[in-house]
């Protein structure tokens, strides 16, 4: 599981975590039962204090996108065929913009273009990516 973290942006990184996270989730990138990474080892890759990425767990588990359990640690949680259906407008419209935020994030990072960033958006959603 990679998550990057843009010391410039304003969103606090518990949240960047947190929509990163989501975002995975959502994309089915990290798929149900994927045991994300103990709160003190990710804590210490990203050169976060411990609370902070606890604070983004718990967001995810109070989003019911992750279950935590002594021993087993943070699992991506189940997610029945009905989730999908079950999702509003809304619910739907804050994962295509945690995506997209995490996107753009991940270009910026990268040195990537605007411009070659959409081109490769476009691509995929027409299917004529060549990767």
């Amino acid at each position: 599981m990679i998550v990057e973290l843009d010391d410039a942006s304003p969103v606090p990184p518990y949240e960047q975590i947190r929509a990163q996270v989501a975002a995975m989730i959502g994309s089915g990138a990290l798929p149900p039962g994927t045991r994300l990474p103990p709160i003190r080892q990710l804590a210490g890759d990203l050169g976060l204090a411990v609370n902070t990425v606890a604070r983004a767990y718990r967001e995810l588990e109070a989003g019911s996108l992750v279950t935590s359990r002594v021993r087993t640690g943070t699992v991506v949680a189940p997610r029945s065929p009905r989730d999908a259906d079950d999702r509003t407008v809304a619910d739907t419209r804050r994962l295509l913009t945690e995506a997209a935020r995490s996107f753009a994030a991940t270009t910026r990072r990268l040195g990537i273009a605007d411009g070659d960033a959409l081109a490769a958006v476009a691509a995929e959603l027409s299917g004529d990516s060549a990767g």
